[in-house]
């Protein structure tokens, strides 16, 4: 007997709670649009500027979070600091993370900077007007914090170093916007095409609806956005369409077969067939993206927990989203009685009657004059 994770004929009412559905969705998305005046949107180095700096410190030094961010915070031109360990807790490696701009670490600031360490001496770029380049200025304080940090700490190595000025972290964040929207596009003009044009909004607003709730779950956890972010709300943008096309292609065959049959009781059929492979779809990958998450490490983290609440979220659009938004263009703009769900069931049309002509008497045959050849028999006397 085969393995099945949904029996057949399985009868889960799933349009019936669309209403519920609804209003746990709008209640997510007003949560995270109260969340953005209140906690903000953090956005990462990627779209906001500023400097990843890469640290490890040699085997046998105590180092942790909270003693970096006491050394580095009260050095100019770093703001908005963030410290995080990198790798495992062997590794004594840690991921340092702050803003600064060359507004922020004026002359006096860079000299500052320059007299963290006795001895230390930089030859950094002076442009036309006295003031150091983005490139210099993030450089002076990257060998300033290395020097701090070793002289409070112990000897450290720095791994790598990662500046974005604000005006290429602007140019990525309009970049990715008009990927989505490019993306967004181009899957109303497909499911257009594919199937009807009743089909293609619910798709759209469930791609939307799920990079909303991604977004929103960021915002009030109040995590970054940078281009690992995006590249995971992409993936979601089509992983959530490949999944609302399944239901689709269903819902399409099963209205072809049972036409006379209620809208919500095609759409519940048909979410009900696709159930299993659904749940083995979104499970292995959730799976998948748990090993990710726990055991990749720092750098693949934030795409592998965007991609988890993206596939969860991406699964239920499908049923309570996609489908239920279908229901609603039909019934309110179906052609009258060229939809099931529509009106009421029309009656077949009585069959034309057939015409029978009637059986014309067949004449009787003739008696002829001559004599019958039957003998009658003869009367004993």
């Amino acid at each position: 007997m085969p393995f099945e994770i949904i029996p057949p004929g399985t009868r889960i009412d799933f349009i019936g709670k669309r209403r519920i559905a609804a209003m746990l969705s709008l209640a997510v998305i007003l949560a995270s649009l109260i969340a953005i005046p209140l906690r903000g949107i953090q956005l990462g180095i990627d779209f906001a500027g500023g400097t990843e700096v890469q640290v490890r410190f040699e085997p046998g030094v105590s180092a942790d979070e909270g003693s970096i961010r006491s050394i580095v915070s009260g050095m100019p031109g770093v703001e908005d600091l963030s410290v995080v360990r990198f790798g495992e807790m062997e590794d004594n490696e840690f991921l340092i993370k702050f803003r600064g701009g060359l507004d922020m670490a004026p002359e006096a600031g860079l000299d500052a900077l320059r007299g963290a360490e006795e001895g230390f001496t930089g030859d950094l770029e002076q442009p036309e007007k006295g003031r150091p380049t983005a490139e210099a200025a993030t450089g002076d304080r990257v060998v300033a914090i290395e020097k701090s940090l070793a002289k409070d700490l112990g000897p450290l190595t720095v791994q790598r170093v990662e500046y974005v000025g604000p005006r290429v972290g602007a140019e990525l964040r309009v970049d990715g916007l008009k990927s989505l929207f490019w993306a967004a596009i181009a899957i109303l003009i497909y499911i257009t095409f594919r199937f009807s044009s009743r089909f293609a909004p619910g798709a759209i607003i469930a791609v939307i609806h799920d990079l909303m709730i991604t977004a929103g779950i960021f915002v009030i956890l109040g995590l970054d956005f940078d281009l690992r972010v995006l590249a995971a709300m992409l993936a979601i943008l089509g992983y959530s369409l490949n999944d609302t096309i399944i239901i689709y292609d269903r819902i399409r065959e099963n209205m072809a077969i049972r036409t006379t049959y209620d809208l919500p009781e095609v759409l519940n059929q048909s979410v009900n067939q696709t159930l299993s492979r659904t749940v083995l779809t979104s499970g292995t990958t959730l799976i998948t993206l748990s090993c990710l998450l726990f055991l990749g490490g720092e750098m693949i983290r934030p795409f592998a927990f965007a991609m988890m609440i993206g596939v969860a979220v991406g699964t239920y659009s499908s049923v309570y989203i996609a489908a239920p938004v279908f229901l609603w263009l039909q019934q309110r703009y179906g052609a009258p009685g060229a939809a099931p769900g529509t009106e009421e069931p029309r009656s077949a049309p009585a069959p034309a009657p057939v015409r029978i002509d009637p059986v014309a008497p067949q004449p009787r045959p003739k008696r002829g004059r001559g004599r019958s050849t039957k003998r009658r028999p003869k009367k004993r006397r």
